[in-house]
């Protein structure tokens, strides 16, 4: 497929910091438009996310960005045929480092995905059955959501340590269920927190975001909240956690911090912490519960916990095949939390997704803290039949945009919902 135009233009993510958005026309006249989130608890490995870093936007502007889209790349794709492996490839080439710090992650994904859409659109395909035929499956199953109800971490001016506390539905069938049943403890989690005179602001995933004394507090009233909806505490709704540890590890003494238990933990502490707290709650997911580069607690935790947890990787692993591959050789973990802009190309983004599952791990499709309209994500779940995504607590657009999209996609793969 020919492309004969590409723009690029700076728009606002959820966080109201400047991100970018590029559109893409091929030679029949079909087009795509993606827009890139941004991270605000961001990983180490992660590719570059490109910001001008001047005084507009207090340095957070990404005309830079934009501008690489609108020479560099413009000049060395339109006019010429690609697909989307072609296209991809040209895409790590032309930036040629290996975190795409000269052009920017975000400069390239949004060209990689802006293609996409515009391919499947030329193919007359949804995009998820175009991701299909590049990952190599057929079969599209809408996903299990994950819902960030309560918010914490740099996610919420640290209401508690712990970044995110996530409801996810078990035993729904049907996509319209399993929304339903996040919705709901949702809601009745605002009642509670009303009924307690707590704060009921939100964090930038829209989960709640009340200033508590303990971070198992927030664990119990999830639990209630659960239970006051009509649940069932672990046969119908299960929790998982993602406490982003980097964010609260010092790598000088080595120790986790966690103020509001006032606690300071070694690596082994922090897995017996962790152990502790799946023995007093119904937790099946748990994500980044150690730093970025303590692999021998993360290998420790999995020894201890794989069996029956999925233990997620996400700052450890940012998408990236060589840190997955590693992770799969110490055993530090059995699943992968997948963000499209910690890679860079939809292409590289698959095959991490590819060799994760080969070693027998699952796939956790993600959005990030600093999110747009797009929706590309719901359609990377399904067309991969991953099975889970997350994607925020049913709050702010700019998360409900997937949850909807997952809607519509369900109307074509779940006729009778």
């Amino acid at each position: 497929m020919k492309i004969t135009q590409l723009i690029a233009r700076q728009i606002l993510d959820s966080r109201g910091y400047p991100t970018l958005e590029a559109e893409l026309t091929l030679s029949n006249e079909t087009a795509g438009r993606a827009a890139i989130p941004g991270g605000t608890s961001a990983g180490r490995h992660e590719a570059v996310e490109l910001r001008d870093e001047g005084e507009a936007y207090f340095g957070q502007a990404v005309t830079k960005a934009v501008n690489n889209v609108k020479t560099t790349l413009a000049q060395a794709l339109i006019g010429k045929e690609f697909d989307q492996t072609t296209l991809d490839q040209t895409l790590i080439e032309l930036d040629g480092t290996d975190n795409k710090g000269r052009l920017g992650a975000n400069a390239i994904l949004s060209v990689s995905l802006a293609f996409a859409w515009a391919a499947s659109r030329a193919e007359s395909k949804p995009l998820y059955h175009y991701i299909g035929d590049l990952y190599g499956n057929a079969k599209f199953v809408l996903p299990r959501p994950m819902f960030n109800i309560m918010n914490g971490g740099k996610h919420a001016n640290w209401a508690t340590d712990i970044q995110e506390y996530m409801v996810i539905p078990i035993k729904a069938a049907t996509w319209a269920e399993k929304q339903r049943v996040g919705v709901e403890i949702y809601h009745a989690l605002y009642k509670l927190l009303k009924t307690k005179k707590y704060s009921t602001n939100v964090g930038y995933e829209g989960g709640f975001a009340p200033q508590l004394e303990s971070n198992e507090e927030a664990l119990e009233l999830m639990i209630q909240a659960i239970t006051t909806a009509g649940y069932a505490v672990a046969t119908e709704v299960a929790i998982g956690l993602d406490p982003a540890a980097s964010e609260f590890y010092n790598s000088e003494t080595k120790r986790y911090q966690l103020k509001r238990d006032q606690k300071t933990l070694t690596s082994e502490q922090m897995v017996r912490w962790t152990v502790d707290l799946t023995q007093k709650y119904p937790l099946i997911s748990l994500e980044d519960m150690l730093a970025e580069d303590d692999w021998a607690g993360w290998t420790s935790l999995t020894e201890q916990l794989g069996g029956t947890t999925q233990i997620v990787g996400d700052d450890l692993l940012t998408t990236n095949t060589k840190l997955i591959k590693q992770a799969i050789t110490q055993k530090a973990c059995n699943s992968l939390l997948v963000k499209l802009n910690q890679i860079g190309t939809l292409t590289e983004t698959l095959q991490a997704m590819k060799l994760a599952q080969n070693a027998g791990w699952t796939n956790v499709v993600s959005h990030r803290s600093g999110e747009t309209e797009d929706v590309t994500i719901a359609h990377l779940a399904v067309g991969t039949g991953c099975g889970q995504i997350k994607t925020g607590a049913p709050s702010r657009s700019e998360r409900t945009a997937k949850y909807n999209e997952l809607t519509r996609i369900a109307e074509k793969l779940e006729p009778t919902v």
